[in-house]
């Protein structure tokens, strides 16, 4: 008797209804869906023609510091104001002295705004710095 009500315990295991893990996986998958485009926070920017393709550089020196046609100031994928940028600019500096400054600055943008980053950056004494533009591709 004693074996036929194992042999009954083992029969209803068996029996695992998935549906509620289905329902789930599909749930998490809307999830990340959604969530994975707003998690990038850089400037859609139109960079100018003629630069050359990067050769390998240390990526954790380099800061980026992206600036639209209105004026908006992105540093290191974060949306900040001047005097924000030049504090973090000069703590990267304390952290690492050989940091490099990649400035991104849209084509269509006044010239006051990128003359206004290299002031912060002269000011804070960072001299490793790069106008980035569109590599050629010929």
């Amino acid at each position: 008797m004693r074996r036929f009500s194992q042999r009954n315990s083992l029969v209803t295991l068996n029996d695992i209804n998935i549906t509620p893990l289905l329902d789930l996986a599909f749930v998490l998958l809307i999830i990340f869906i959604i969530t994975t485009p707003l998690l990038e926070q850089g400037l859609d920017l139109n960079l100018p023609d003629g630069g050359v393709r990067d050769k390998n550089t240390d990526r954790l020196t380099i800061k980026t510091i992206d600036i639209s046609q209105q004026g908006k100031y992105v540093y290191s994928s974060k949306p900040t104001t001047l005097d924000l940028m030049e504090k973090s600019l000069m703590a990267d500096k304390r952290m690492n002295s050989n940091v490099v400054v990649y400035i991104r600055c849209d084509q269509n943008s006044a010239t006051k705004y990128l003359t206004a980053v290299l002031n912060r950056l002269e000011t804070v004494g960072i001299k490793n710095v790069s106008i980035r533009t569109s590599p050629n591709d010929k």
